[in-house]
């Protein structure tokens, strides 16, 4: 994908919303069911694309979902990774028409929707969720799997499943019960209610709310620009030993940190840093 660096002050005369339209032609690879785009230096965008579906997750848009993030964490040239759906809908729920007919021999067999279950964990650059509109379902499970979640307050998350005589299957129990602690997850999932976009604020699902899809998108970029500014090195190792939190006891959490911490001072990015810390100067990363 080419940088579109010397585009900045054209793009700035566009509302966030028009970015993702801007910035397909600067994308290296097409695809069906998502678009992807370098709306910012270092930023690369994945921005789900089945308005008539309101985003539903199905076998054939993860497979490309997969993709597309394995080629933006190869690149060279991007730091973070802002995924995103439409205004109206983050992603609606997993396609029920291709799930519906399954039976258990199948889905176990061929382990269904194992490959959505760590498809943004297995990323090492940090992944931004903006989410607007439904995320339902599995698109509620895909906005927790990300690093960071922003949301408009009137975003509309659930884990509905037992209405339809399920369960989550992607990690939705477990990633809202870490999120929100078991009494209240147990609650929406044993009822299948939604909660909004400004309770998943106040809740901590969240990290922060907006009032407008604009301003969700322009956040969400800026925070990835933000992000790609510092050490490669340095960003993806701050990811690893925050999600190690996910599944290590404290005392082995923190020896966990304190290993990647030393590990550092052999990189020539934490060398440079301190340098330009005591100097005063803004540090030129080597990513190295």
């Amino acid at each position: 994908m080419h940088s579109i660096r010397a585009l900045r002050p054209l793009a700035s005369r566009f509302t966030a919303s028009t970015l993702p339209a801007l910035s397909r032609a600067y994308s290296s690879k097409s695809y069906e069911f998502i678009q992807t785009s370098e709306p910012r230096p270092g930023v690369g965008q994945i921005t789900l694309n089945r308005p008539k579906a309101l985003n539903a997750l199905s076998t054939p848009l993860i497979n490309e979902l997969n993709d597309a993030l394995k080629a933006f964490d190869k690149s060279p040239s991007i730091s973070a990774i802002v995924l995103t759906g439409s205004e109206r809908a983050f992603a609606a729920g997993a396609d029920i028409k291709e799930m519906a007919p399954l039976t258990f021999s199948e889905a176990y067999t061929n382990s269904f929707i194992e490959s959505w279950s760590d498809l943004t964990t297995a990323i090492k650059k940090p992944i931004i969720a903006a989410v607007s509109g439904h995320a339902l379902g599995g698109g509620c499970e895909l906005a927790l799997m990300c690093d960071v979640l922003y949301c408009t307050e009137k975003a509309n998350f659930g884990q509905p499943e037992i209405k339809l005589g399920t369960i989550p299957g992607a990690g939705g129990s477990q990633r809202l019960i870490r999120a929100i602690g078991k009494a209240r997850a147990m609650e929406l999932i044993l009822t299948g209610k939604n909660f909004s976009g400004k309770e998943a604020g106040e809740w901590g699902v969240a990290a922060r709310t907006y009032g407008s899809w604009e301003e969700l998108i322009e956040a969400a970029l800026g925070t990835a620009e933000t992000i790609a500014g510092y050490s490669k090195v340095a960003v993806q190792a701050a990811k690893e030993v925050a999600n190690k939190s996910q599944d290590l006891p404290l005392r082995d959490g923190v020896e966990y940190e304190r290993r990647v911490f030393h590990s550092l001072f052999g990189s020539e990015d934490q060398k440079i840093g301190m340098k330009a810390f005591a100097e005063k100067k803004k540090a030129e990363w080597t990513h190295k």
